[in-house]
């Protein structure tokens, strides 16, 4: 099988890449990187890989369709991790998201039909079902994104399922909770929280900290990807779920018990603008349907994503 993926050089689609050129994600025999190599996308993520046997790495941008006509012919199938995902910066830079993840994902629809690639699957995110203050989103919840990040990538599924309906495009979704691991750009919570304590800097706290959020690591992510890249059904949305719902101030307490800091290394600082409460997916239907189970221990994954960090500052530190 022959892959496009988009976006392959940012933190989740960077460990995809890995885990597939490692075997570890069976199936694929080449993979054709594009990356537009944005701030967050990075060489370094694949460097270990850069001269791997069915790499091959484009610098582009998925909204330039002329690049895209000419790299799409021959692949089996387009996985677009390709996105602007940082709320806060949604929040200051709203069209960057807008053109990125809605016109990004229309041109390279178009492009994918174009080139006649049988099998499409979009990445997206949990926080298109919006704060729930109980229960869990499944599949067919109502879509109430409050950020303009997450409007931008409910937008996106709406355009990925009407390409469904309208054109016969075999097309799959799947809504992660938040994902946590290396490599991840030091702007999200968990990597910012950590580099700040390694160097002595207290770590900043929205609001009260009760906003809750539900944990995946990265590679039970991709692996779920990966079975709905195999196994999915067109047309079909699937939630993919860490089981690890936590509050950010817990969150914190436990890295900071990691890190050996106390509470005295917390600042707490205004809220975000329309910060949701909580987070929450049923991925009952990924689990039944394609056996697809998150593997990694929360808390042993957490203090492995710890010691990564200490251990790679030469990575994160320039990102700084």
């Amino acid at each position: 099988m022959r892959v496009l993926v988009t976006g392959g050089a940012g933190f989740i689609g960077s460990n995809y890449v890995r885990m597939a050129l490692s075997g570890t994600l069976p199936g694929i025999d080449h993979l054709t990187v594009l990356d537009a190599l944005t701030y967050s996308g990075n060489r370094a993520n694949l460097k270990d890989h850069a001269d791997a046997e069915g790499l091959n790495f484009i610098q582009g941008d998925i909204r330039d369709s002329d690049l895209l006509d000419r790299v799409l012919p021959g692949h089996d199938a387009i996985i677009n991790f390709a996105a602007e995902s940082h709320v806060d910066r949604s929040i200051d830079s709203r069209s960057e998201f807008v053109s990125t993840n809605i016109v990004g994902t229309q041109v390279l629809l178009d492009s994918s039909m174009k080139a006649k690639v049988p099998v499409f699957v979009q990445i997206s995110t949990d926080e298109v079902y919006g704060s729930l203050s109980q229960g869990s989103a499944h599949e067919e919840s109502p879509l109430q994104p409050n950020s303009p990040y997450a409007a931008s990538k409910a937008a996106a599924d709406l355009l990925v399922r009407s390409y469904v309906q309208t054109f016969g495009l075999d097309a799959r979704i799947t809504r992660s909770s938040n994902n946590y691991g290396p490599y991840q750009y030091p702007e999200k919570l968990i990597p910012r929280f950590i580099t700040n304590l390694i160097k002595g800097i207290p770590v900043p706290v929205y609001g009260d900290g009760s906003n809750i959020r539900d944990w995946l690591h990265v590679d039970d992510n991709c692996r779920g990807i990966h079975k709905v890249l195999l196994q999915g059904q067109a047309g079909e949305i699937y939630n993919i779920g860490g089981g690890n719902e936590i509050s950010n101030l817990a969150l914190t307490h436990r890295l900071l018990e990691v890190l050996g800091k106390g509470k005295e290394s917390i600042t707490y600082v205004a809220d975000r603008l329309g910060h949701d409460l909580r987070y929450s997916l049923d991925a009952t239907k990924i689990q039944r349907e394609l056996g697809s189970l998150p593997e990694v221990d929360f808390p042993l994954g957490l203090e492995e994503t710890v010691y990564w960090y200490a251990r790679n500052d030469s990575w994160w530190t320039p990102l700084l």
